[in-house]
C-alpha cells in the first residue's frame, strides 16, 4: 500500500515537471519572439524603414496620446512628422529592458526602455506598455503607450 503511494506520488510529480517544463518552455519561446519582433524593428526604425517599422502594428492598432487614443495613420504620422527628416531617422532608436508578461496564449504585455540619441540632438529617453498580440505574421502592437 505504502509503495503505491509512493509510486503515484513519484508518478504525479513527474507528469506535474514535465507540464510545468513544457508550459516554461512555451513561455520562453513567446517572450524570445516578441522580444525579437521588437528588435527587428528597432534595426527598421535606425535603417530608415518606416513601413517595416509600421508593421509591427495592427491596422487598429492604437497609441495613447494626451488627448486620448489615436488610430495607425495617427501613429504613422506622428513618427513621420516628428521623428524622421525625410526618409531617415533624425536619431537612433533603441530598445532596453524588454520585460514580457504573458496574459494568456496571444495576448502579452511588454514594457521597457527606448532611446533617440545622435545626430547632435538631445538624447531623448522614456518608458513604454504595449498590448501584443500574436498574429498570423507574428507578435504586433495592439496598443501603445509610451511616455
Amino acid at each position: 500500500m505504502a509503495s503505491q503511494i509512493a509510486k503515484r506520488s513519484l508518478l504525479t510529480f513527474l507528469v506535474i515537471s514535465l507540464l510545468s517544463t513544457h508550459a516554461g518552455a512555451q513561455a520562453t519561446s513567446k517572450e524570445t519572439a516578441i522580444i525579437t519582433a521588437m528588435k527587428n524593428s528597432e534595426n527598421d526604425w535606425n535603417n530608415g524603414d518606416l513601413d517595416n517599422f509600421m508593421k509591427m502594428y495592427t491596422a487598429t492598432s492604437t497609441m495613447m496620446m494626451p488627448a486620448g487614443p489615436v488610430g495607425l495613420s495617427s501613429i504613422r504620422d506622428l513618427y513621420q512628422n516628428h521623428y524622421f527628416n525625410g526618409k531617415m531617422p533624425k536619431q537612433h532608436l533603441q530598445y532596453d529592458e524588454l520585460k514580457v508578461t504573458l496574459l494568456g496564449e496571444d495576448y502579452a504585455l511588454l514594457t521597457g526602455k527606448f532611446t533617440l540619441s545622435g545626430n547632435n540632438l538631445p538624447e531623448r529617453s522614456g518608458r513604454y506598455s504595449l498590448v501584443m498580440i500574436n498574429t498570423k505574421e507574428g507578435w504586433k502592437i495592439l496598443h501603445d503607450h509610451s511616455s
